[in-house]
């Protein structure tokens, strides 16, 4: 057999450790500061340029969008792959001339890959703000529902109790996928450049992708092309999520899962939604939009912890196989 290519060496070597470190950061830190956040600087990035789009007829609009989504795509990607290139040939470099200097510059390329991947994903975050919604709702329902609307865009004033709780655990499992999964998974088949510009584009949905008018701007043609993309990019990862979700919930109740998640307007979005909610036995919905497990009860004290524990054993479940996809990836062919 003949030997690896260092190419192909060194990317399994350094695809793991970036992996393990960024989620290792994830949870020893949390997010980077606003200032250095590159999700932030894609925000700006799309905010200059919906603002400019948004204006615009129907037709312009929409291919201003599409045009901004591609640059703003092909940039972050560029720059990504621009990182993971310089890290491979550092190493590259340490290997054919070993040395102390040539092992920091290496080092520092595989802290800073992995600092990157880290700001792609946002798990810990996650957590803790899905949590603080439930202390809050502990205290009152005003502050629940004051808190809930960090995290959501409906209107929360009239919410209920059990409809807090809904919505907390309905982002818990869609941005489960959005947040984690989905970013993992593009890094493993595409490295770097695959994580960023996935979280480019779940980002240009965020803030792009209304169906209508949203705070009196119409959205409709000018994010059209950003919520095309985001569900394009996110439709396998998000039925990883709710695959996920069932095997360490221990539900193989699939047919039902399908017509579940088919409820929902998004494509995907319904998928870890419905099987967070078959898995807690709870319904989760949006009042005139759609009701997931119908038959369920309204969630309760305790459920969105236990959706907090289920949602971390799919990141545990998925830590392994994603190892392991990154060996049959990047492996020789």
């Amino acid at each position: 057999m003949p030997p690896m290519p260092l190419a192909w060496a060194l990317a399994l070597l350094v695809m793991p450790v970036v992996l393990l470190l960024a989620l290792w950061i994830d949870r020893r830190w949390g997010e980077p500061p606003v200032a250095v956040h590159p999700v932030v600087w894609i925000g700006h990035y799309l905010k200059v340029c919906g603002n400019f789009t948004v204006r615009c007829p129907p037709l312009p609009a929409f291919l201003l969008g599409a045009l901004a989504w591609t640059a703003g795509a092909l940039l972050v990607g560029a720059l990504a792959w621009a990182l993971q290139a310089l890290t491979f040939w550092q190493l590259a470099r340490f290997i054919a001339q070993p040395g102390i200097d040539n092992a920091l510059a290496a080092s520092a390329l595989v802290a800073a890959m992995a600092w990157l991947l880290k700001s792609m994903l946002s798990w810990r975050m996650l957590v803790d703000e899905v949590g603080a919604v439930e202390a809050a709702l502990r205290q009152s329902l005003p502050a629940g529902r004051e808190r809930l609307s960090w995290l959501v865009s409906r209107d929360t004033a009239n919410l209920s109790e059990s409809q807090v709780r809904e919505s907390a655990i309905e982002t818990l499992a869609e941005n489960l996928n959005d947040s984690v999964v989905a970013p993992i998974f593009w890094f493993v088949l595409l490295g770097l450049p695959g994580a960023a510009i996935y979280r480019f584009a779940n980002t240009a949905d965020a803030m792009w992708g209304y169906r209508g008018t949203y705070r009196g701007q119409h959205w409709e043609w000018a994010g059209k092309w950003a919520a095309w993309a985001d569900d394009a990019l996110s439709w396998l990862p998000a039925r990883l999520t709710a695959g996920l979700l069932m095997l360490t919930t221990r539900q193989w109740q699939l047919g039902m899962l399908r017509r579940e998640a088919a409820r929902t307007p998004s494509p995907n979005s319904g998928w870890p939604m419905a099987a967070m909610a078959m898995a807690l036995g709870v319904t989760l919905g949006k009042p005139g939009v759609y009701s997931l497990n119908a038959a369920g009860r309204a969630p309760q004290a305790g459920d969105v912890l236990l959706a907090k524990k289920y949602a971390s054993k799919v990141v545990f479940a998925l830590v392994p196989f994603a190892l392991l996809a990154v060996v049959l990836v990047m492996g020789p062919q």
